[in-house]
């Protein structure tokens, strides 16, 4: 969850249920594995058999460094004026900093000569405008650094995020930023009966949810794999396939999910034991969260469907970023 790379070779077991579906819902291009898909619906149906059960994925979490150097690039794009307005703040302190300076030599030269204390107010009064300038600027500088620091601290943890795995089926296995531009991810953690919770409540809404490119990632905080009952009935067959797809991801490697959480509940100041919730946007960035069961009603009026004439023009109208 927010060293040498080490790589783990992981067995991935029969899931609850495995999913068919039709091309439909996301149309744009997606590279995984040196092929380009048209959507998640490609990747989930791919056929392409692997040589066997074992996956080999890379486990290493990516060194401070590297998730230091992409979240400052990432601040700069989202701040870009942000640089320049430090430099001044630097340069109008150094200025009123070396100004300040001469007003003292000059004060002190004109009490040490009586002949010159007619002079002393005049010098004063400048002294008195060159510190308060560099405390004006100082704060202004300090102010903007300590946003500056927030920010690239959060990309960081949206950078650790991105790098959590995410098992498709039994066969695909992707990382949460290969969801970038092609889904809105709404991640649950809490006991597998919140989970059930959870899923027995977003039913009303599967199609409003699915028209958006919202994805489920269910994550058991107790280890128990919640059971999502499906009533296998031929006239609800399609309305249970894309219930099975809106809740089909699963996170792998729980030690990194878990940490990645517990990161985040206590940023947040949330009791560890608490279920909660985490909404991305298709950029990849948090757009919401909060303690127990998401209004899943709220996600289909306020997020703008993925696909039509509009889908484009409204990727970034998926609410302010957190």
């Amino acid at each position: 969850m927010a060293t040498a790379a080490q790589f783990s070779y992981i067995t991935i077991n029969s899931p609850n249920f495995h999913l068919t579906t039709k091309r439909s819902a996301f149309s744009r291009q997606l590279k995984y594995g040196g092929k380009y898909y048209s959507g998640f619906t490609d990747i989930i149906s791919s056929r392409r058999k692997p040589k066997s059960l074992s996956v080999v994925c890379d486990n290493s979490s990516p060194s401070s460094s590297d998730i230091s150097s992409t979240a400052k690039i990432r601040s700069e794009v989202l701040s870009p004026f942000r640089s320049v307005r430090m430099f001044f703040y630097i340069a109008f302190i150094a200025s009123a900093g070396l100004g300040g300076l001469i007003a003292s030599t000059r004060l002190i030269a004109a009490l040490a000569n009586s002949s010159r204390g007619a002079e002393v107010p005049e010098i004063l009064k400048g002294l008195g405008i060159d510190l308060g300038a560099v405390s004006i600027f100082a704060f202004l500088y300090y102010r903007e650094n300590k946003a500056k620091n927030a920010q690239v601290a959060k990309l960081a943890r949206e950078e650790n995020l991105s790098n959590l795995k995410l098992r498709v089926d039994e066969k695909k296995v992707v990382p949460v930023n290969a969801f970038r531009g092609i889904a809105r991810l709404v991640i649950l953690a809490g006991p597998s009966a919140f989970l059930s919770e959870c899923f027995k409540l977003s039913a009303p809404f599967t199609e409003g949810l699915l028209e958006r490119g919202v994805l489920v990632v269910p994550f058991a905080t107790d280890g128990i794999s919640p059971s999502f009952e499906f009533e296998e009935n031929e006239e609800l067959l399609e309305k249970i396939s894309r219930r099975k797809r809106l809740w089909q991801l699963a996170p792998i490697y729980a030690t990194e999910w878990t940490k990645w959480i517990d990161e985040q509940k206590k940023l947040a100041g949330v009791s560890p034991e608490s279920p909660v919730y985490l909404s991305l946007r298709l950029d990849g960035r948090v757009r919401g969260s909060g303690v127990g069961c998401p209004s899943w009603n709220a996600f289909v009026l306020q997020l703008p469907p993925v696909k039509g004439i509009w889908s484009g023009l409204l990727d970034g109208m998926d609410g302010r970023v957190l």
